[in-house]
């Protein structure tokens, strides 16, 4: 306890300091968007899978583009806690560690009388908290908010609003973002406005029926609940919210459902899409007249690439896409910035010499349909990862229907339980007031700092 008021308190008095440096702003409002993992060879094949070679995706449409840097303090090729945090704090820190001074470590938690990996192993004397553009936006009175298709704890959303010497601490990290308990970050004053994401083991007591619930026995949503949230659980309850904070929790027990099996099922679905959670998020915080700081993660991207299950991440980013556009049609560019950009890149590549029009997710064949074939004259896909779990002692003869089925998983170079990060820079893709900031080769660091400047914070 003393330990988290003690570094509450320090990113606190930060946010003091930097709240006298605000200077006159572009843009009102800023929605950052990430596709976690979204590299640029996924952008390239989500562009070839949604409208072929010669479309453009919603996201490059946007005018100002950048080539990002993304690797950690400690890493060549980082983790999504530090580069999602560098785009929220301006500082470069170690892999696992979120929105802490360079100098921490990151101390892997403890597991706790159930057996729930997640006891956080933090001290006082492990770095300190640094102030995140999300409490920044807060302290400067706007609105803020974080939507994500992941467990909300995860270490994109969480960048946005704790601080933590290790991602996987997800009790403590949730905890931060209640309002007047155990373990808050008083940093964000009177809470997040809207969180939206999965992951309500994490927020819930431990019971038969939630094996993955918390030891300490706290129901985070009955005390947000206290403190004025509206806690929603599914699609129509969330679609019922018309203003004030709120707190979505649409899975149970970990993330949101792949968009490809949260449409497969139909009437049966009770999850929002991104785009639905997208409007609502902008709906509410709109309602602010001093404007709001809203991130947004595809996050399940990035799952599908670990997985080398290359249809399902390429669903995920096209409904990335479909966010995106959907918060153009509702947000004025000239007192909004709209940022879309990655956090880091994956080792996914297209290979061969496909022809034009040639399905991205099948094997790659020639103009008159034949296909393209390996030194020992078997066929392969034109998407493939550079390690993971699928790497055969012997290839198989592929077929189409084979490869373009949904739990098709890609072929991988080197064997590995799986997929790792690759260490390429990302893609940033930019409209609206301050968009002209972005331009050129930055550090992923920078991106934070133009960020500040467009809401004049």
């Amino acid at each position: 306890m003393k330990s988290a008021m003690n570094k509450t308190l320090v990113c606190t008095a930060l946010l003091g300091a930097l709240a006298g440096q605000a200077q006159a702003s572009d843009a009102k409002n800023v929605i950052l968007f990430i596709g976690d993992g979204m590299g640029p060879t996924v952008l390239t094949a989500t562009r070839l899978f949604k409208v072929g070679e010669e479309g453009d995706l919603e996201i490059m449409k946007l005018p100002r583009s950048a080539r990002i840097k993304t690797f950690s303090n400690d890493a060549q090729t980082t983790d999504s806690a530090p580069s999602m945090a560098a785009y929220t704090t301006g500082v470069k820190m170690n892999n696992e560690v979120i929105a802490m001074s360079s100098d921490t470590q990151a101390v892997a938690p403890g597991k706790d009388v159930n057996g729930n990996k997640g006891v956080n192993n933090c001290t006082s004397d492990n770095g300190t908290p640094v102030p995140t553009l999300l409490e920044l936006a807060k302290a400067a009175g706007k609105s803020v908010g974080a939507v994500t298709t992941t467990e909300l704890t995860h270490a994109t959303p969480a960048a946005t609003y704790s601080h933590i010497c290790h991602r996987d601490a997800a009790y403590a990290i949730a905890e931060q973002a209640v309002p007047g308990g155990a373990g808050f970050n008083t940093a964000l004053g009177d809470g997040v406005d809207v969180l939206l994401g999965g992951g309500a083991n994490h927020w819930t007591p431990y019971s038969a029926s939630n094996k993955g619930g918390r030891a300490d026995g706290r129901d985070l949503t009955a005390e947000l609940s206290a403190q004025g949230y509206q806690y929603v659980t599914t699609q129509s309850d969330l679609a019922k919210v018309q203003n004030g904070k709120v707190l979505g929790l649409f899975s149970a027990k970990s993330h949101l459902d792949y968009e490809l099996d949260r449409v497969a099922k139909g009437a049966a679905n009770t999850q929002p899409s991104l785009s639905e959670m997208t409007a609502k998020a902008i709906d509410l915080l709109s309602q602010n007249s001093e404007g709001y700081f809203l991130m947004v993660e595809g996050g399940r991207i990035d799952h599908a690439l670990h997985a080398t299950n290359a249809k399902r991440s390429l669903t995920d980013a096209v409904a990335l896409d479909e966010a995106v556009k959907t918060a153009l049609a509702k947000v004025d560019l000239a007192n909004t910035l709209i940022v879309v950009t990655a956090d880091h890149d994956h080792t996914m590549t297209i290979n061969g010499y496909s022809a034009k029009g040639n399905p991205v997710l099948d094997l790659v064949k020639n103009e008159d349909g034949s296909t393209q074939n390996d030194a020992q004259g078997k066929p392969f896909t034109t998407l493939v990862f550079g390690n993971g779990p699928t790497r055969h002692d012997v290839r198989p003869i592929l077929t189409s229907d084979q490869v373009m089925a949904d739990d098709y998983l890609q072929e991988t170079g080197v064997k590995l339980g799986s997929e790792t990060h690759g260490g390429g820079d990302v893609m940033l893709f930019a409209g609206g007031a301050g968009s002209d900031r972005f331009k050129g080769t930055l550090d992923n660091t920078r991106v934070f700092g133009k960020l500040r400047e467009a809401l004049g914070l």
